[in-house]
């Protein structure tokens, strides 16, 4: 029997590992020791670990003590904004659920009060003038680039108004690393979560960039290896982490181009070509990276199951909902109906895409009727 030809176009879900992080990992994997030993194998290990967080902190712009390794977006974006102790976050109701989830709890709780920002009809969040401090603390909550539609979101903006207003920002920027400039000294930002496998590095494995005057009450206490995060450092996984952001960053400047093309290309073809389908942000600055499309009166989950018979591998948003295909609250707070937030498909790119994939999509599409 003849395999299936697959093409795979979810690289925002996860991407494929490099060759190089997988070696990188291997090797550090070989040898024993726990990084927090004063014996020979740890300090082994913890080179291991030092060279990866000098590393990291070099193509992200930090110095290495800003650095502290997660175990993901997930953990830094909650340490992030649990651990900032502020009694007021200003927030983008489109961030990814890792981001956004941690603020509801935090309201529901009583624990901050809670500004939530709009968003105009193409996926760009206003960001206004900040509603005053008082006696506490302040956080802004705004991701670079959101994760379904790709709309690239006005970070230098939130962070001008924070600093008039007083308040510390965070940031997710998962979806920008592989394909904007990232420069964490130079964004104004005091926190900024990264994920490894978002850019060929393995699952298990991010980071959190905290400014060295910045403090965060820490999600769980023990042997304080990193500054606020407890737990014994993945010496691996950072060194995968590390080697993969290092290429990503090298390769940046001219894979954004050669994706830029392919999706700007798909973009035009779509709504030329499908009946109906909707560009999301087509007016607006877009991560090279990622195509929204919405497809009124279709359902997700049907053309996804189409698509996927197909050999076509995309999303319908992120893929970090336990894999129900549901209303996205990205679109509904740019104003969409159910039906329609409940109709959108995510076609990402990534390194390993050639245009054979982009046509196979076209044919998919097609068929899709």
């Amino acid at each position: 029997m003849t395999a299936r030809t697959t093409h795979y176009l979810d690289h925002a879900a996860t991407t494929p590992l490099r060759t190089s992080a997988r070696e990188a990992w291997a090797s550090a994997n070989s040898q024993v020791g726990n990084p927090s030993s004063l014996h020979a194998a740890g300090r082994r290990a913890r080179a291991i670990v030092e060279d990866a967080r000098e590393s990291v902190a070099a193509s992200l712009g930090a110095h290495p003590t800003e650095v502290v390794f997660t175990s993901g977006a997930t953990e830094a974006n909650n340490l992030a904004i649990q651990g900032s102790a502020a009694a007021v976050i200003v927030s983008s109701p489109i961030e990814h659920h890792s981001a956004l989830d941690p603020v509801k709890w935090l309201e529901s709780a009583g624990v901050a009060r809670v500004h939530w920002l709009p968003v105009r009809p193409d996926g760009v969040v206003e960001i206004g003038d900040l509603p005053p401090l008082g006696d506490g603390a302040g956080l802004v909550n705004l991701h670079l680039v959101n994760n379904e539609t790709g709309v690239a979101q006005p970070l230098a903006e939130a962070v001008e108004a924070a600093s008039r207003a007083g308040y510390r920002v965070h940031t997710d920027e998962v979806q920008a690393v592989a394909y904007l400039p990232v420069d964490f000294a130079a964004s104004g930002v005091t926190t900024m979560a990264v994920s490894a496998h978002k850019l060929g590095g393995p699952v298990g494995v991010g980071a959190l960039l905290v400014r060295r005057d910045a403090r965060l009450a820490p999600l769980a206490y023990g042997g304080g290896q990193q500054r606020f995060r407890s737990g014994t450092l993945d010496a691996a996984g950072a060194a995968a982490f590390a080697v993969a952001l290092a290429e990503t960053v090298a390769e940046r400047e001219a894979e954004s181009l050669r994706l830029r093309a392919l999706r700007d290309g798909l973009a035009a073809w779509v709504a030329g070509n499908v009946p109906g389908a909707q560009v999301t942000g087509s007016a607006v600055a877009t991560s090279p990276h990622i195509l929204h499309i919405v497809l009124p009166g279709r359902s997700a989950e049907s053309m996804l199951t189409a698509l996927d018979l197909a050999g076509i591998e995309v999303s319908s948003g992120s893929a970090c909902t336990a894999g129900v295909v549901d209303a996205s609250h990205v679109l509904l707070a740019m104003g969409r109906s159910q039906a329609d937030a409940a109709s959108a498909l995510r076609v990402s790119l990534g390194r390993t895409t050639v245009p054979e994939d982009i046509e196979a999509l076209k044919r998919a599409l097609l068929a899709l009727g």
